[in-house]
Parts: C-alpha cells; sequence; structure tokens
C-alpha cells in the first residue's frame, strides 16, 4: 500500500472517528432514556429493545455525516435516488455490525458479572466501529474504477 493511500484512508478513519461520535451520542442518549425510564429493571427491554432503538437513531445520524461528509468524495450526485441507495446499503452494512455489537454487549454483561448496560455499550461499540468503518469504506462507499 502506497503512503498516500494510507494517509487517505487514515484521514477518512479519523472523520469517521470524529463523525460517529455524533452517532454514538444519539445512541447512547437514547440507549439510557429507554433503559432507565422505559423499560427499567427488564432484562429484555433493557439489554435488547433499548439497544436496539438506540441503534436506529444512531444509524440515521450516521448516515447523514458519512453521506455529506466522510464519503463526499464517493457520492456522483446528490439526489434522493443515490441518499436511498446508499442508505439502504449503510443501513444493511451497520445491521451486521449491530449483530456483532449485541453479541460483544451481551458477552461483556455475562462476564462482566452484570456491568451496567451503557459500559457494556461503549466497550461494544468500539469493537462494531471498526467493521463498520471497512464496510463502509469497501462497499457502501466504495470506490469506483
Amino acid at each position: 500500500m502506497s503512503k498516500s493511500k494510507l494517509k487517505e484512508i487514515v484521514f477518512r478513519y479519523l472523520k469517521f472517528a470524529v463523525s460517529t461520535l455524533a452517532g454514538t451520542t444519539v445512541d447512547m442518549l437514547v440507549l439510557w432514556l429507554c433503559s432507565h425510564y422505559l423499560f427499567n429493571g427488564r432484562y429484555w427491554g433493557e439489554y435488547l429493545l433499548s439497544p436496539f432503538i438506540s441503534f436506529e437513531c444512531a444509524v440515521l445520524t450516521n448516515f447523514v455525516l458519512a453521506y455529506f461528509s466522510v464519503w463526499r468524495d464517493r457520492v456522483s450526485a446528490y439526489t434522493f435516488r443515490s441518499f436511498l441507495r446508499h442508505y439502504a446499503g449503510y443501513n444493511l452494512s451497520c445491521t451486521s455490525t449491530f449483530l456483532i455489537k449485541m453479541g460483544v454487549l451481551l458477552l461483556i454483561e455475562r462476564f462482566s458479572g452484570g456491568w451496567d448496560v451503557l459500559i457494556c455499550n461503549i466497550l461494544a461499540l468500539c469493537v462494531s466501529g471498526i467493521v463498520n468503518f471497512s464496510l463502509n469504506e469497501h462497499v457502501v462507499f466504495k470506490k469506483k474504477k
């Protein structure tokens, strides 16, 4: 891999990491509201439904930032069709990383002796974030030849 290609990927990853802070903020806020008020004390609601709801809110936030900022040079035309097409691929890739996130979250919760769902979620987001970047870089917003 050339130095310029590596530099490009590192810079894009840093933009991606910074932009995902907004999605992470949305994810954590919605997770906190759902798990502590809507589903408080119910395992299925707290550890399964709350992360799912918060994830979908974060997906939309992250996609808008990815589409208009991180991978904007790879969007050939800003049309409604392009937006929907990219969003469909993005949502599909995020769904697969969501499954990874949930698996990691539940494993951490199980082996930690019951850490708070917010701590488990932060750790799971670190793992799934790397997978998510790779899918976006090489599939959803892949460089056209």
